[in-house]
């Protein structure tokens, strides 16, 4: 089973930056396509960004567009969530997901068959 470990989250003022891990391991992350999801307090768990397994296709939700990027690097067995411009309403656990497919370009919101446990992510005003 692949297991997923989220790390650098923290605490930042607003307007900052932070940049999420994922580190997978167990099995061959080549393919899995990877997607971040993120829920706040007393909120659904929702989407913020996916990746295809090739890199090549992205996803963002329409709230982070221009300031969050996702990028993986498969020789690493990590995918990244770059965070900039943050805003307080950023604020949540950050969870990166997998889901094993056989296409190389598509990017999923939903389906992901393995989680992380999660970072906390605080910006503060």
């Amino acid at each position: 089973q692949l297991q997923l470990v989220e790390s650098g989250g923290g605490l930042v003022q607003a307007g900052g930056s932070l940049r999420l891990s994922c580190a997978a391991s167990g099995r061959t992350f080549n393919p899995y396509a990877m997607g971040w999801f993120r829920q706040a307090p007393g909120k659904e768990r929702e989407i913020v960004a996916a990746i295809s397994r090739s890199g090549d296709s992205t996803y963002y939700a329409d709230s982070v567009k221009g300031r969050f990027t996702i990028s993986r690097d498969n020789a690493k067995n990590t995918v990244y969530l770059q965070m900039s411009s943050l805003k307080p309403e950023d604020t949540a656990v950050y969870s990166c997901a997998a889901r094993r497919t056989l296409s190389s370009s598509n990017y999923y919101t939903g389906g992901y068959d393995a989680w992380g446990q999660g970072t906390q992510v605080t910006v503060s005003s």
